[in-house]
């Protein structure tokens, strides 16, 4: 126990001097701090812990996502289901109406009614079917185990599509969440609230379109204008060749005349496909479509097999990088509406840091002054590690530019009482070992080689409790696991590793032969 190797120790003062170095930056005043910004090298710690939206402020919205819309859509792939069963199974022709949740059937031949709704109910056991009184239609319409996991499905890939987007900017635990039925509440931390507002809720739904035929419209065919000039319009194939899913990435760059464009690279799926399209449509013209706009209509010059391309359509940089975002990102399923937008002030949060400020202070007091009272000498050592000890939860969350909420500040309160755990253990357990009799250096030994197995029981029950807060938690609840499972490893290192080495030098020098405690 008194041997510790100079790997370690120097180790250890490496990882002590991290700890106040990268945690200075939120010690310092603003001045000082812009000064460090401004002067100090870029390897140098300069970065301080990010402030969630309840201590810094950002951009709060609601919003209520058209899932009408999305039965709608269901509504009519069913009919088109139903339509083609009926043709391939050779019946008479039928004609299909959507209705709300589910679609209407007429029949031309009563007789065909009980093929048809065998058919139905085999492909989906969810669908309802309602006969008309003249025997001559029915309803089929979603019960509600279709309509639940239509809606799950939907805010699921919402909330999804949300959160890839707002990663894409680089902001630190933004809160994305669903609100009853259909409604999802977005939170992010610093953002402005018009700016968040149009990147999430942009649908971002691509296509590329085959041009429509030119003779005569067909019932395929679609007409929808250019993004540039709505007056201006241009009929289309409804079936796009290329989706948005089948892109693999899109980043933002400039063609040869130093234009901003979109480039793109298609997936495997995708490249095939465009590459089977454009060779069978050499000299045809083409729509990329972007929410129901077209941003470009290109000429096919010859086959495009490469599986990579670019979407200009006259944006200027911000454009062409926001659209690059959004397609790399994915569509939204479904339109959202904003229902409450709201920017919170930091005002709050600043009274919030203040108060946490004050309740770590005292906490941090109190606990200084009961452990000096308590083990004298190896109280100071433990003192000096705890005060390590916040230095490193700084540090580290600091480095991880982790975001710091109110119940984040709670978490490194509690952790600051519980830092001592470790030392009040091995301090008892010493004081046990010299009352029993034994010397001074070895009850010191014993007692860190045998409160060693409790230290680690009791820490480890306590970063499991973190770890699995943090899996499931959301927001505060996350917070409030990062600090807690940062400063559960810093205390085992700062109690353990810190205080032995002060003990271990203390030895040396004054080679004991009583305790202190």
């Amino acid at each position: 126990m008194i041997q510790i190797p100079r790997w370690k120790i120097f180790l250890i003062l490496a990882v002590c001097i991290y700890g106040f170095a990268y945690s200075s930056p939120n010690m310092v005043g603003a001045n000082t701090y812009q000064w460090m910004q401004n002067s100090l090298p870029s390897w140098a710690p300069k970065k301080t812990v990010n402030l969630g939206l309840d201590l810094r402020g950002g951009a709060h919205l609601l919003y209520e996502v058209d899932i009408n819309n999305v039965f709608h859509e269901r509504a009519e792939m069913l009919a088109d289901d139903f339509k083609s069963f009926a043709k391939e199974k050779k019946l008479s022709k039928i004609k299909t109406s959507v209705i709300e949740r589910g679609v209407h059937v007429s029949l031309s031949a009563p007789e065909d009614a009980k093929t048809l709704k065998a058919m139905i109910r085999k492909s989906d056991t969810r669908l309802i079917i309602d006969m008309d009184a003249d025997g001559l239609g029915f309803n089929v319409t979603m019960d509600a185990a279709y309509i639940k996991e239509v809606q799950d499905q939907t805010i699921s890939q919402v909330i999804e599509v949300v959160r890839r987007r707002i990663d894409e900017l680089g902001t630190t635990e933004p809160v994305i969440a669903r609100q009853g039925v259909a409604r999802v509440i977005i939170q992010v931390p610093g953002a402005d609230s018009s700016e968040l507002r149009r990147l999430v809720g942009k649908t971002a739904q691509l296509g590329f379109h085959l041009a429509g035929a030119v003779e005569r419209k067909r019932y395929t065919d679609i007409s929808l204008p250019y993004a540039d000039d709505p007056m201006r319009k241009m009929s289309i194939e409804k079936r796009a060749i290329i989706t948005g899913d089948m892109l693999d990435n899109a980043q933002p760059s400039f063609n040869q005349s130093g234009q901003p464009v979109v480039s793109f690279r298609l997936n495997a799926v995708g490249a095939r496909k465009f590459c089977s399209v454009t060779r069978k449509n050499v000299n045809k013209p083409f729509a990329i479509v972007l929410d129901n706009e077209i941003i470009s209509a290109p000429v096919i010059n010859e086959a495009i097999c490469g599986g990579s391309g670019q979407i200009s359509g006259g944006f200027d940089v911000k454009e062409a990088a926001d659209l690059s975002l959004l397609l790399r990102a994915g569509a939204l399923p479904a339109d959202m509406e904003v229902v409450e937008e709201r920017t919170v002030g930091p005002s709050l949060g600043a009274d919030s840091v203040a108060a946490g400020k004050i309740a770590s202070l005292i906490g941090l007091a109190l606990v200084l002054i009961f452990m000096f009272i308590s083990y004298g000498s190896f109280g100071l050592m433990a003192n000096v590690a705890l005060v390590a000890n916040v230095a490193l939860i700084l540090a580290l969350l600091s480095s991880l530019q982790a975001t710091l909420t109110l119940p984040g500040i709670a978490g490194i309160v509690l952790t600051v009482g519980m830092a001592v755990d470790a030392n009040v253990l091995i301090f008892e357990r010493i004081r046990e070992e010299y009352a029993n009799g034994r010397s001074a250096i070895s009850s010191i030994d014993a007692g860190y080689s045998r409160a060693m197995g409790t230290i680690i029981d009791s820490n480890l029950t306590t970063l499991i409790a973190a770890i699995i807060l943090f899996a499931f938690g959301t927001g505060p609840i996350k917070g409030f696991s990062v600090t807690l499972g940062i400063g559960i490893v810093t205390s085992f290192f700062s109690a353990i590793m810190v205080t032995r080495l002060m003990v271990v030098l203390w030895i040396k020098k004054t080679n004991p032969k009583t305790i202190p405690i």
